[in-house]
């Protein structure tokens, strides 16, 4: 039986398209990085919410599941992740309902505390429910999101730990993203170096109650710079394992914008034994229709801000296909989203460009998370612009 075809008009559009040959140059190059640097992978998931990407992860040899909230937490546990790192605060009595019966079903589970308040909450609640819940030390910088940011601050939350026997606490973690300014490779790695000598000296100490500590850091922008600062860390341990953790989410996915640059930027400083080969690929492109060509220089296409990112750039035109030709063609450069609305975007060309109603255009994005988070169901396709599958998103 033939495979539906985006060529031949089979699939509805717009459509959310993802290649399945650069699915898996993305998978695999990142787990060869991390594999090759001795550190473990444990993706943020909340780039795509799609259940069939984690597996894919998993299988491929990922320690878990990066999480952000606590309903990401059980569409994922649902889907079968056995490991789940909240990168977040468990805050609120219904959130932890529903995170005590996701342990009770045997989810290896982790989040973060910062705050002897929180601290305090969440062993009020465990506790009679005879449940232990792993917790990270989250580190955090001025004007940035959560955190603890001076060493008073940290005291503070290792007494009310020594005081919760529902809680072990099981690592340090941090998010570098949210350091700008200045020389941000310096801020970056002067902040990573300080979350490090943390862990290290609470390793000392023998603050910490499991038998793996986890010193975990890294969004899509400077895993290389965490993988070096946190990674030889792993050599140090004694009767306890220490284990780096990054947790890049963008990787799967990547793009032709912001993460495309992000990228740039880490290869540049990458040493070449550090490199498994190859480079990320972008893997998703939104395709639409030419649905009105209202003025010379204007093309109106079938997408907008309802199937499309555009908080980090506009969407922008990477294929041109008229149905009925053999094959697409590349667009030109001159060819530029310029406006976008609900489910309209303006595509500006020249006044003489061979475009007409009708026509496929598609369209390369910049911040996939929310891209994804616009589609319930999305395409993967084959090179030859055959389906796949469709897979399922849960946001």
């Amino acid at each position: 039986m033939n495979r539906p075809n985006l060529l031949e008009e089979d699939l509805p559009l717009p459509a959310a398209v993802v290649y399945q040959s650069r699915l898996e140059n993305n998978l695999h190059w990142m787990q060869r990085f991390a594999e090759q640097n001795g550190v473990l992978l444990c993706p943020h998931g909340k780039t795509t919410m799609t259940p069939d990407f984690f597996r894919r992860q998993l299988d491929a040899g990922a320690w878990g599941i990066t999480l952000a909230t606590v309903p990401q937490v059980q569409a994922a546990a649902e889907a079968g992740v056995p490991r789940v790192l909240m990168a977040n605060q468990l805050v609120g009595k219904a959130n932890m309902v529903s995170i005590s019966q996701l342990l009770s079903g045997g989810l290896d589970y982790y989040c973060l505390v910062d705050s002897p308040d929180n601290v305090r909450a969440l062993n009020d609640f465990f506790a009679p429910q005879g449940q232990t819940l792993k917790v990270l030390l989250e580190i955090g910088v001025a004007g940035g999101r959560c955190g603890c940011r001076t060493a008073e601050q940290i005291d503070a939350v290792l007494d009310e730990l020594a005081e919760a026997p529902a809680l072990q606490l099981a690592g340090v973690e941090t998010y570098e993203g949210v350091i700008h300014g200045g020389d941000p490779d310096a801020l970056v790695r002067e902040h990573l170096l300080k979350v490090r000598d943390i862990c290290l000296s609470l390793y000392q100490q023998g603050r910490f109650a499991t038998n793996t500590v986890i010193l975990t850091g890294a969004g899509s922008a400077w895993y290389d710079m965490v993988m070096e600062v946190f990674g030889p860390v792993r050599e140090t341990a004694g009767k306890q394992r220490i284990l780096p953790v990054l947790r890049p989410g963008c990787y799967l996915i990547h793009d032709m914008g912001i993460y495309w640059d992000a990228q740039s930027r880490i290869m540049a400083r990458l040493p070449r034994d550090c490199q498994p080969g190859g480079d990320l690929q972008s893997s998703l492109e939104v395709w639409a229709y030419v649905q009105s060509v209202p003025e010379p220089g204007v093309a109106i296409l079938t997408l907008g801000k309802r199937e499309v990112a555009f908080d980090a750039g506009l969407p922008q035109p990477v294929l041109h296909y008229r149905p009925g030709d053999a094959a697409p063609r590349r667009a030109p450069a001159l060819w530029q989203v310029d406006h976008i609305m609900d489910h309209h975007s303006r595509l500006r060309l020249p006044e003489d460009a061979d475009v007409r109603v009708g026509d496929i255009i598609a369209l390369a994005t910049s911040h996939p998370c929310l891209t994804f988070d616009k589609w319930r169901q999305l395409l993967v396709i084959d090179d030859d612009y055959q389906l796949l599958r469709r897979v399922e998103t849960r946001f």
